[in-house]
Parts: C-alpha cells; sequence; structure tokens
C-alpha cells in the first residue's frame, strides 16, 4: 500500500526560485531512493484562521508563503530504507542551506485512506 510523508512550511517570498531549485535536487535524489512521485506546492489560496491555519501553525510572516509538499512511496517500508538512504546520502553535504526556517516546518508520515 502507498505511503505518504506530508510537509508544511513557510519560504520567504525572495526564497522563491532557490526553494525551487533546493526543491527539484532533494525530488530527484528521493526518487532515486524509491520516492515514486514528490510534490512541492506553493500557497496561492489559503486562507487565515481564527484558531488555526498554515500561517499559525508555520508562524508565517508577511514576507513568506506557506508551502504544501508531499512524497509519495510504494510502500511505508520502501519509505522507511529510501528515507534513510536519502539522509544518508553523501550529496546532501552539497545542498546549499535550507532557504527556510525549517524549526517552523512541520511533517509526518500517512497511510491513504482514500485514493481515487
Amino acid at each position: 500500500m502507498k505511503y505518504l510523508d506530508g510537509f508544511v512550511l513557510a519560504v520567504p517570498n525572495a526564497n522563491r526560485e532557490v526553494y525551487r531549485e533546493f526543491a527539484a535536487k532533494a525530488a530527484e535524489m528521493l526518487k532515486e531512493h524509491g520516492a515514486t512521485r514528490v510534490v512541492e506546492s506553493w500557497g496561492d489560496d489559503v486562507p487565515e484562521g481564527k484558531r488555526t491555519s498554515f500561517t499559525i501553525a508555520t508562524e508565517r510572516k508577511e514576507d513568506e508563503t506557506a508551502v504544501f509538499s508531499w512524497i509519495e512511496w510504494p510502500s511505508k517500508a520502501v519509505r522507511d530504507v529510501g528515507m534513510k538512504a536519502f539522509m544518508e546520502d553523501p550529496r546532501l553535504r552539497d545542498f546549499p542551506p535550507m532557504p527556510f526556517d525549517g524549526q517552523r516546518m512541520f511533517f509526518g508520515g500517512f497511510e491513504p485512506l482514500v485514493d481515487v
């Protein structure tokens, strides 16, 4: 059964292209390690909430945009092996610094319930 890793973060608007390049490079490596799909989505219609929202959850600043991303894997077992291999890949040492505040990112692994 498929398995998904989901991520939400806030990226400075000035870093949009740098983030896109960073994410594209990571996506290539993730696919080499077994991911079947990597999607990076730049916020376009992200309403403000009163109790919860992407802005509240990421402490998004005025000059930042919410980003919603996911990685699709064939199974949790493939993800566990692939993500470990990705994190240990020596090419990560050559990556530029993250173009966002990683401490305000949240993420998790998910088993799909409906996939139409």
